[in-house]
């Protein structure tokens, strides 16, 4: 059996800061095999640099996966290039920088990792049902294939679900940044849960601090989003996966305070 951990949206220096503390210590304690963190939002505004990669490789990621803000920051544009373990979104065009999948060789099996976009009140991007037909056929040789799918609508991401069940291991969502409590087994096997919230300050809204969001909402006038700080939480979600048959056996919501 192969223990996956898959993290939420890294928000923030907050966020980062949590993933290193805790993580390593997680990893050990569960018997975490392998661990996708969605760091899209880990820079100040958004973003993710090389330098914030790095540390949250070295905090135990093995993937990371990223989201709509992938291309914020262009000093990651070479590093996307260059580190294979660094996901953009697959539907994106083929002409930027980085790659949507990849492969990673744990000796007695593989585990191929898929960062998808959703459309639905998202900026345009290839049809993501037609994009992880794609990928699939890339990651033939993997055991065990997981989709981080970074989308809004919870209907988008529940189609993805049972569109890819019995073919992926584990679908998760990104990008809203509320757990949900739906974690299940899909009927053909694949795990599933619609999105696994968010890594940084809780009392926050989405990691921004609460009143630049109520300001803006009152007011209806722009506002640069700063990033909360205070008491650190983490979400995700495990996956136990059984490597010969790529089925999910055991889904369990994750919250550390």
């Amino acid at each position: 059996m192969v223990r996956v951990f898959a993290i939420g949206d890294v928000v923030g220096k907050t966020g980062v800061a949590f993933v290193r503390s805790v993580l390593p210590a997680f990893r050990r304690t569960e018997g975490v095999d392998f661990c996708v963190i969605n760091g899209e939002n880990a820079a100040v505004s958004n973003g993710i640099t090389p330098d914030l990669c790095e540390e949250l490789f070295v905090s135990g990621a093995d993937v990371i996966t990223t989201g709509n803000h992938v291309f914020r920051r262009k000093e990651l544009y070479d590093y996307l290039d260059d580190n294979r373990f660094v996901l953009r979104p697959a539907n994106f065009p083929d002409s930027t920088p980085g790659r949507g999948s990849c492969i990673v060789d744990k000796g007695r099996y593989k585990v191929g990792v898929i960062n998808l976009l959703g459309t639905v009140y998202m900026d345009p991007v290839g049809n993501p049902f037609a994009a992880v037909e794609q990928q699939l056929k890339e990651l033939s040789s993997c055991q065990i294939i997981l989709l981080d799918f970074h989308a809004e609508a919870t209907s988008e991401k529940r189609a993805m679900g049972f569109f890819l069940d019995g073919k992926v291991s584990a679908v998760f969502g990104t990008h809203t940044h509320v757990p949900t409590a739906d974690e299940q087994i899909l009927p053909g096997g694949t795990g599933y849960i619609t999105d696994l919230g968010m890594t940084g300050a809780e009392q926050s809204v989405l990691g921004v601090k609460p009143e630049i969001i109520i300001e803006k909402l009152r007011t209806n006038m722009p506002a640069r989003f700063d990033f909360a700080e205070g008491t650190p939480m983490l979400c995700g979600c495990l996956f136990d996966i059984d490597e010969k048959t790529g089925t999910c056996e055991r889904v369990e919501r994750i919250c550390i305070r």
